[in-house]
């Protein structure tokens, strides 16, 4: 039987603990649009009235402002949207925040396909890569409320820019409380010998069933949550296609430029083996998020099969 897990929201976990570092922390800023119920940011704005700027839709402006408060000594998290956030200011991201290397935290909900019933248009499905092509960027995509919570605490703690990006309805829970997230080192939540499953962000709780119900056929899979997509941990993507032979890699994100293609990088640079890719192939549309993850094959039946193939190919 496939165990099933209890959900939790990711973007309600960051909003209370930037409530939880603000009270730590007086240089802790907030920069929200006019989606601050949706990202949970009010609840920092509720709390730090003086330390909350809302500048409704004008992305851009907001994080050319974030970079010049970051510039004073201060530490500006940045909160929408992850189309608004990520895609649309991507040039002032660009100019203001990566190139200076200034201490802005940039952290979007609402990412990928999850957002369901908003559209294609609403669905930032290339934010990951727009992210991971600006050096400096440390890019984290939590796989739970758990992770979450560290990570946003791990960003406040860590000089840089950030980008972390989280979703619109509550994902599968993965971590128990004594779990420890380290910056830019992956998190084995299974072992196994026979393929690899590398997963990112939302994609962890299918990642973990389809390693379950394989292990019934008697296909051992390893789950690796790679929830540092820069810098990567290129040490246990190498370590895992050496011990197990194969590599799938799967992601709430297109398939250019997120976690398949920096992981394809270090296998073909470190330890080639046979690979598989889950992600997205194209844009989608309007729909529940549920029905969506399946038309476009992004379920834990999609990541069993891809384990499948890869095995195949490994033994030939």
């Amino acid at each position: 039987m496939v165990t099933t897990f209890t959900n939790a929201s990711t973007r309600e976990m960051f909003g209370k603990t930037l409530v939880e570092l603000g009270r730590q922390n007086r240089n802790i800023v907030v920069l929200g649009g006019d989606l601050n119920k949706s990202t949970f940011a009010s609840l920092f704005a509720k709390e730090f009235p003086d330390r909350f700027f809302d500048f409704g839709p004008a992305e851009q402006n907001m994080v050319s402002a974030a970079g010049g408060m970051a510039s004073t000594g201060k530490i500006p998290f940045v909160s929408t949207f992850a189309v608004f956030g990520m895609c649309r200011p991507f040039d002032q991201i660009r100019i203001s925040v990566a190139q200076p290397h200034l201490n802005v935290k940039i952290v979007c909900t609402h990412a990928g396909l999850l957002v369901g019933e908003d559209g294609v248009s609403a669905q930032g499905i290339e934010d990951l890569a727009l992210a991971c092509s600006l050096p400096g960027f440390t890019v984290v995509a939590p796989s739970d409320a758990v992770e979450t919570a560290q990570a946003v605490r791990a960003a406040a703690e860590t000089k840089g820019p950030f980008y972390i990006r989280l979703y619109r309805p509550a994902t599968p829970v993965v971590h128990g409380p004594e779990y420890k997230f380290r910056l830019g080192k992956a998190d084995v939540l299974r072992q196994g010998k026979d393929a690899t499953i590398v997963s990112t962000g939302s994609m962890a709780g299918a990642s973990l069933k389809a390693a379950e119900s394989l292990s019934q056929e008697g296909v051992q899979c390893r789950v690796v949550n790679m929830h540092t997509l820069a810098p990567l941990d290129e040490a246990a993507i190498a370590a895992a296609a050496r011990e197990t032979g194969a590599i799938v890699t799967a992601e709430e994100h297109y398939i250019h430029g997120g976690l398949g293609a920096r992981v394809a990088q270090v296998l073909g640079r470190l330890h080639p083996a046979p690979m598989e890719m889950v992600a997205l192939t194209r844009y989608a549309e309007s729909g529940k998020a549920e029905e969506l993850l399946e038309k476009y094959g992004l379920t834990a039946k999609d990541v069993a099969g891809a384990v499948r193939r890869v095995v195949k190919r490994k033994q030939k």
